[in-house]
């Protein structure tokens, strides 16, 4: 598997199929294949792979250190930036094919709609975090102020959960909301195990090291 994932070959592969469902949405889009409201069938499609991303990069860590493959660590910016991409052109298509770029138009669905603004808040964030994901960007920021940044995507996550839910409100929909609640809970939740175990173990070394000392004195 370590081998699979570190051959050169293996970045190119995954950026491709990280493009597939984009390329399938457009030209799905351009065959006149998306039903009667191509439109909403387009918005929805992109936050739905937004959302998909969203799962995956968060799942790298976890997997990465439940399996004991610290080479999947590489994907892991990438699938990030897509993410961004995917959320982006979900933003971009409500603002060019159901808003027709009206920012007053927008502006009154905002008010109107306030899961929009959630939404677009999220975008926001994750384009803030895509546009600083470089390493120049981290000495630009400073590691502490760009770790604190990049921490905000548990931020984007109860937000895009919170987009989601209001978005299906309206027909009383709830179960895919429910799908993707609780594994991005699952994620999140074991970034929280993970940190209270470290925590423990950290607290218990002094002890150990108290107790081993003593016992090196006695034996003197």
């Amino acid at each position: 598997m370590k081998k699979l994932l570190m051959h050169r070959a293996a970045k190119p592969l995954v950026f491709v199929l990280c493009l597939l469902p984009f390329a399938w949405l457009f030209y799905a889009a351009a065959a006149d294949q998306l039903g009667a409201n191509p439109a909403e069938a387009l918005i929805r499609g992109l936050g739905d792979w937004t959302l998909r991303f969203l799962c995956i990069v968060l799942a790298v860590t976890p997997l990465r250190v439940m399996t004991g493959t610290p080479a999947l660590a590489r994907f892991r910016r990438m699938l990030g930036l897509f993410v961004a991409f995917y959320a982006l052109m979900h933003l971009l298509s409500y603002v060019a094919f159901d808003m027709g770029f009206e920012v007053a138009e927008i502006a009154k669905d905002i008010a109107k709609r306030p899961f929009i603004l959630v939404g677009s808040l999220a975008g926001l964030l994750l384009v803030l975090m895509a546009a600083t994901s470089f390493n120049r960007a981290i000495k630009a920021l400073g590691a502490a102020r760009w770790r604190r940044l990049h921490q905000s995507v548990y931020m984007v996550a109860a937000l895009a959960i919170l987009h989601f839910y209001w978005m299906r409100a309206g027909k009383n929909n709830f179960s895919e909301v429910a799908v993707y609640g609780v594994i991005l809970a699952s994620l999140l939740g074991w970034r929280v195990w993970e940190a209270l175990r470290k925590r423990r173990l950290s607290a218990q070394r002094p002890a150990r090291t108290k107790v081993g000392n003593a016992a090196a004195l006695q034996k003197r």
